[in-house]
């Protein structure tokens, strides 16, 4: 059995009826669109969607220093107002 990761879910038929509807009535949820009762796709409003990119985006960076941090014994020192 799979899991879904949202609170609500719709078959595909549902969703090719009302699309629309569908997003309306998960308000800012995402939605599990089911094929087969197994999750095809998740539906999420652009709002949703920026938030993950962006969350995605963040532990990208924390992986970049924490490697910066294990080689900062190699750092050079620089003045910034010299620049």
């Amino acid at each position: 059995m799979d899991t879904i990761y949202a609170d609500y879910s719709v078959s595909m038929s549902e969703f090719k009826k009302n699309p629309a509807q569908v997003l309306r009535t998960a308000g800012e949820k995402p939605v599990a669109v089911l094929s087969h009762n197994r999750p095809a796709f998740y539906m999420v409003t652009p709002q949703l969607f920026e938030s993950l990119v962006e969350e995605l985006a963040d532990h990208d960076l924390i992986d970049i220093v924490r490697d910066r941090l294990t080689r900062k014994t190699t750092a050079v020192d620089v003045d910034i107002n010299s620049i």
